[in-house]
């Protein structure tokens, strides 16, 4: 229930404070979990403040000595803790505390389960989809690179760099790459360099470490902020054989700063031989090409069609020439052969007629009504007869019929 106030009656500053300590006093013990950002010791009691990895939100704890050294090995700057408390509330400075009861370090084990649920869930929402990503550009004009104050992974990026392209530039943000300010520092410089168009493509560099040194590139802010900007981002996180969740979630993942510089910026030297073996096999290509098509050339003109015109003609009416003698031949041998024929006919005709027989001395002997007659039996006493020979004729009537003799003689 409320306390009751009004502006005639306000609540003394104690009774508030007493107040508040008592609604704090109810929460009971409980467990929280954190990353060391402070830490000072007086007499008997560690003073630490123990921060959210995700938010910017930190709490004050106060753990007597013995129950910290329980611990082993004993707790840094730095390091993930799970805290058994008791919410506290001083009056007196009306601060808010956790009276550390037992300290324990977040497992190796526990890190890695949580880290593969939280990989599970981005990567179900599609912020390691390979169709998300962008290809980096082929000559940047400006690199920003986000890295660790004066560490070698700014070195090895910036020199490999700049001796591969000595004309690229740098927009360097020295940032805390461990510990808990790690991640907002990082969140600023992604977030300014991503604002500045110039910016072409983005560096976030750091050297090898353990596990909970690499956890801030882990962190489910830090991988939605990549996967939100317009500008590619290239992760170069530890050595090869770490996978902070950061390297999927990034356009290009390279394997170490060096690798990342690589990427990044094209070697001038590599560029300039490609242009020469390009240009060299171009020559090579055209010089190859006016060589066929000269050779086509002379070929087409060593034709006869094209190298003597007059002679294809001469050889052309040679073989016209050729042919109508030959038909005149054939014409001639076939009208010869039919003259041959034609005169054997009219010779075979000649000796068939029946004038050549009746111009030997026969006679041929008719009716009156054309019919031929063959033999005496066939006319009767006073039948008139017509007796043709080669050249006249005479009409005759019939006497009488005699018998021939065999011997060819009259009887």
């Amino acid at each position: 229930m409320g306390m009751e106030s009004s502006p005639e009656s306000p609540q003394p500053v104690r009774v508030v404070m007493q107040a508040v300590g008592g609604w704090i006093g109810r929460l009971g013990k409980i467990w929280v979990e954190g990353q060391v950002a402070e830490m000072s010791r007086r007499g008997g009691t560690v003073f630490m403040t123990l921060r959210d990895p995700v938010a910017n939100i930190s709490a004050r704890v106060v753990c007597p000595v013995r129950v910290l050294e329980a611990v082993a090995p004993v707790p840094e700057a730095g390091a993930r803790l799970v805290v058994h408390a008791k919410p506290d509330f001083y009056v007196a400075r009306g601060t808010f505390s956790l009276l550390a009861l037992e300290v324990r370090h977040v497992g190796l084990g526990e890190l890695l389960a949580r880290l593969e649920r939280l990989r599970a869930t981005l990567a179900a929402e599609g912020l390691f989809a390979d169709n998300r990503k962008r290809s980096l550009p082929f000559l940047p004009g400006t690199v920003g690179l986000v890295c660790g104050r004066e560490s070698a992974a700014e070195r090895d990026v910036l020199e490999n760099g700049r001796r591969r392209w000595p004309a690229v530039r740098f927009e360097v943000r020295e940032v805390a790459v461990q510990g808990d300010r790690a991640v907002g520092e990082v969140l600023d410089a992604l977030k300014e360099l991503d604002s500045r168009p110039e910016v072409d493509v983005i560096v976030i560099a750091r050297g090898g470490g353990s596990l909970e040194d690499l956890l801030p590139f882990s962190d489910e802010a830090l991988v939605r902020a990549v996967a939100a900007t317009r500008t590619p981002v290239v992760s170069a996180i530890g050595h090869e054989q770490d996978s902070p969740l950061l390297d999927l979630v990034a356009d290009v993942r390279a394997s170490t700063p060096t690798d990342a510089a690589k990427r990044t910026v094209p070697d001038v030297g590599e560029q300039l031989q490609l242009v020469r073996q390009l240009r060299d096999r171009g020559r090579r290509v055209l010089l190859g090409g006016i060589e066929r098509e000269r050779s086509w050339l002379a070929g087409m003109r060593s034709r006869p069609v094209l190298a003597s015109p007059v002679r294809e003609m001469d050889r052309l009416t040679e073989q016209v020439t050729g042919l109508r003698d030959r038909a005149r031949r054939c014409m001639t041998a076939a009208l010869d052969r039919a003259g041959d024929g034609l005169a054997h006919t009219r010779a075979r005709l000649h000796v068939l007629s029946p004038a050549t027989t009746l111009a030997r001395g026969y006679a041929i002997v008719q009716r009156d009504d054309g019919a031929v007659v063959r033999s005496a039996a066939g006319v009767e006493h006073g039948d008139p007869l017509r007796v043709r020979f080669a050249q006249d004729s005479i009409t005759v009537t019939v006497d009488g019929t005699d018998p021939v003799d065999d011997t060819g003689t009259d009887g």
